[in-house]
């Protein structure tokens, strides 16, 4: 039982930490006289400190897999650069919050009709744009047929392929209309490709000025280098309390740490694994650790040689040992995949779907009855996938070589490793993040015609069921539907998942935070900068 008088200090702390008046240090040292453990201080430290957010100072964060040759067209987002940089100077119809749940951000209200096949969106009045341009209905409908139509070149583009007509209705409301149902749709509205640019009266969106409707302004920057932004005093919802935003693109796991530990920047969106125990040594700094829906795909091509054979396929899945890697690469920060992308974080999940093990021998015995004994494959992967990422090509290939498999690691450029090596090598390693529903992860990475079918898999069945459950309202039906596509996949695809990786990133012990912290990217979803702030 705690002693009254350490009760008292408690109280008297947990007051300190919500005025600002004491640093975390100090809280700490004193909070472990009474006997709390540093792990009940570290949580006492986060959720009273955090209560009165303060306004001001420059926040650097210093980010992972940025690229020269990245782009502020929406329709081609894709590395960590362009989708973060997106959340401070641009703003989506609707957010997921940090609880998980989704919210408001252009759009106030959104409705349906009966079947879900006409959905509208109110939007918020008083929403501008940097350059002073009130955000209208006409911007929210040319900024998402920017992803539609034969003409469109966006990554999104499978996922409005339902989407039939959209209209306005004044300056403030949007009209979706669907082929069929979707109850996903305001869900999807939160895909970080769904941007919305100011129009150019043509009938397209001005999107290479980097004008935009967020929280923070580009006051200048260059691609895989930095950026830095400037409070939009005109941002229509809560936060953005610093005044100045610095984004600096650190590829390298180890300076992107020193400058964590040196002070130059104020938090990382990725901590390596191998050293996250020496960074916790350091009372300056807070680990983030977050269950996600994001992941680590191994996809094949299943249209070329010799991933064309389903029973290589899978010998090439029961080659590996998911909890080897899980420990040794991971650092136990991540669940078990199955090779179907469905997280048990995503709604909808398929139970009772026998877990993918390690069995060399069973995969030998594939490969025999596929004449494909001995066989010789390369895997591509590069240091900015993940933390972690060549050492765990390195341990698949061990693991494999059990099964009389043989597998070349080849380490690419980090530089343009999205543009020049997925989708393009036939088997490499991918980072994906985390999407809210089964229906936006199937529908962008393994419907037949998905513009990212990252594995150029075809099935009939697996389609059919997509377009079903996307439509469908009886949520145990939907269900259904779910886990007979995840068996498909499992069974079928050329998609080996070893792990739905947690998000893990430190930030400084000075930057403050919020009781919760969303799932849906690193870095509280993508949106710190605008989340959080500085103690006083």
């Amino acid at each position: 039982m705690t002693n009254p008088s350490d009760k008292i200090l408690i109280d008297k702390l947990a007051h300190a930490a919500r005025a600002g008046s004491i640093s975390r240090r100090s809280f700490m040292h004193y909070a472990m006289a009474t006997g709390m453990s540093a792990s009940a201080a570290t949580g006492l430290w986060t959720t009273k400190a955090n209560a009165a957010p303060q306004k001001g100072g420059t926040f650097r964060f210093g980010i992972h897999d940025g690229n020269t040759s990245d782009t502020h067209d929406p329709g081609t987002y894709v590395t960590r650069q362009m989708i973060y940089l997106a959340h401070q100077y641009r703003s989506y119809l609707t957010m997921i919050n940090p609880d998980g749940s989704l919210g408001p951000d252009l759009a106030t209200e959104w409705s349906a009709n009966d079947d879900a096949s006409e959905w509208t969106f109110k939007l918020n009045e008083n929403a501008s744009f940097h350059s002073g341009k009130p955000v209208t209905s006409e911007d929210v409908k040319a900024s998402l047929n920017h992803h539609r139509g034969e003409d469109s070149s966006s990554a999104a583009k499978a996922l409005l392929a339902s989407v039939s007509d959209i209209t306005t209705d004044g300056d403030h409301t949007v009209i979706v209309t669907l082929d069929s149902g979707n109850a996903d749709l305001p869900w999807l509205m939160t895909d970080y490709h769904f941007a919305i640019c100011p129009a150019d009266g043509e009938g397209g969106i001005e999107w290479k000025s980097g004008d935009g409707s967020g929280p923070y302004k580009i006051d200048g920057g260059e691609f895989g280098v930095q950026w830095q932004l400037s409070r939009h005093d005109g941002w229509h919802l809560d936060g953005a309390y610093f005044d100045d935003l610095v984004m600096l693109v650190l590829n390298d796991s180890n300076a992107r740490q020193s400058a964590l530990v040196t002070g130059d920047v104020d938090a990382v969106s990725l901590v390596d694994l191998k050293t996250k125990s020496l960074l916790e040594r350091d009372p300056s700094i807070v680990i983030e650790s977050v269950p996600s829906a994001a992941a680590i795909t191994m996809p094949m091509h299943c249209d070329t040689a010799p991933f064309d054979d389903v029973k290589v396929r899978n010998a090439l899945k029961l080659a590996m040992d998911r909890d080897e890697v899980i420990e040794k690469i991971a650092f136990g920060e991540a669940t078990k995949g199955n090779d179907f992308h469905h997280s048990p974080a995503m709604p909808y999940w398929p139970e009772g779907i026998e877990q993918r093990e390690y069995d060399p021998d069973k995969a030998r015995s594939l490969l025999k009855e596929a004449g494909a004994e001995g066989l010789n494959v390369s895997i591509s992967t590069a240091d900015s996938v993940f933390s972690g990422a060549v050492d765990m090509a390195v341990l698949y290939a061990a693991q494999a070589k059990k099964a009389g498999i043989n597998v070349e690691v080849v380490r690419e450029p980090s530089d343009g490793y999205y543009s020049d090596v997925w989708l393009k090598k036939p088997f490499c390693l991918v980072s994906w993040g985390a999407r809210p529903t089964p229906d936006v992860m199937y529908t962008l990475a393994y419907k037949a015609d998905a513009a990212w079918n990252e594995t150029k898999w075809q099935n009939e069945r697996f389609n059919e069921l997509l377009l079903q459950a996307k439509s469908e309202l009886d949520n145990e039906l939907r269900k259904e539907m779910y886990t007979e596509m995840a068996q498909i996949l499992r069974d079928d695809g050329g998609l080996l998942l070893p792990f739905f990786n947690n998000f893990v990133y430190a930030r400084r012990d000075n930057v403050m935070r919020g009781d919760n912290l969303a799932a849906s990217w690193e870095l509280d979803g993508a949106r710190a900068p605008s989340r959080w702030w500085f103690a006083s």
